[in-house]
């Protein structure tokens, strides 16, 4: 008889023991067939059949399904199954990678969009160049993303603190100014004159800083400035820095600019800074954040390349 949900001794999962009659259940398994796991590990057919039900007991579940001279698994079984399969695929990868001393493989990038739109993908053909063997998947989202849950290799947040249980390092520090077209500084007499600035329609990302809403980044700035006559009347608000941006090119109105996300605008013309001395230092940060400590060689590259092209902003 087996009984769900009862832990292992001293509440531990999974020991030196149980790995060991894990790896028997994988031959079993990828065999359907304890005679032919035995003949794999140099084992008896009642060997074999004797560590999984060992194993099945200290789990606490079936994992085959003991037919007229076949097995099968169980439902519990496939996932365990499954599980070890992702499992041994991704040590024989590493180490594979670790053997040959070449940074091969996919690479999952978790992006706030602005980041990943303005200062990742403008770069990508470089770091095509630099390591054509690794094949990146870069996803978007404004977010913290639950590592546990998703297979992300390397996350890239713009916070005023890094998430609590993981492991990060800090990538740049941030300044905020307002930008808008050189036509609409023109039309609403903005240059050198802030108190225009009532008049005028702001721009903002509404998630700039994770949840904090609406309009924290104008805020900050008009605050740190002591500029408490800006009157907030007409406005527009998204959901992504990057499409303030996009409509303060296209005259919509005036947006709250990052330093590292508009500089190339401003240089090609694109964007003017009316109130070039008025720059307030961001308390929030960018930081690039993983699961574990441990990073791969994959993710080492990519983040000395990334550190590179900011050096370089």
């Amino acid at each position: 008889m087996f009984t769900k949900n009862i832990p292992l001794k001293g509440s531990v999962l999974l020991n030196g023991w149980q790995l060991s009659k894990l790896h028997t259940f994988e031959v079993a398994a990828r065999h359907l067939s304890f005679l032919m796991a035995a003949e794999e590990l140099s084992l008896t057919p009642s060997a074999v059949s004797h560590r999984i039900t060992s194993l099945e007991e200290e789990l606490g579940f079936k994992l085959f399904e003991r037919l007229h001279r076949k097995v099968k698994l169980t439902s519990e079984g496939g996932r365990i199954y499954s599980i070890l399969q992702t499992s041994f695929d991704l040590l024989n990868k590493e180490i594979s990678e670790i053997n040959s001393n070449d940074i091969t493989g996919s690479l999952v990038i978790y992006s706030r969009p602005s980041i990943a739109q303005q200062l990742i993908i403008p770069q990508l053909v470089d770091f095509h160049n630099k390591y054509p063997s690794i094949t990146l998947d870069i996803l978007t989202g404004n977010e913290n993303i639950n590592f546990n849950n998703h297979n992300i290799d390397l996350a890239i947040y713009f916070d005023d603190n890094p998430p609590n249980g993981l492991h990060y390092q800090y990538l740049m520090s941030e300044s905020i100014f307002p930008v808008c077209s050189e036509e609409y500084a023109k039309n609403h007499n903005l240059f050198n004159n802030p108190s225009q600035l009532g008049k005028c329609t702001l721009l903002h990302d509404r998630q700039a800083w994770g949840n904090q809403l609406d309009f924290n980044e104008w805020k900050l700035w008009s605050e740190s400035l002591s500029l408490n006559h800006v009157a907030i009347n007409r406005h527009i608000g998204f959901d992504r820095s990057d499409l303030s941006i996009i409509a303060a090119i296209n005259n919509a109105g005036i947006a709250m600019g990052r330093r590292s996300l508009v500089n190339k605008y401003i240089k090609d013309g694109k964007l003017v800074t009316p109130f070039p001395e008025l720059k307030v230092d961001c308390p929030h940060y960018y930081y690039l954040v993983t699961s574990s400590n441990n990073q791969n060689p994959r993710v080492k590259a990519f983040v000395n390349w990334l550190k590179e092209i900011m050096s370089a902003e």
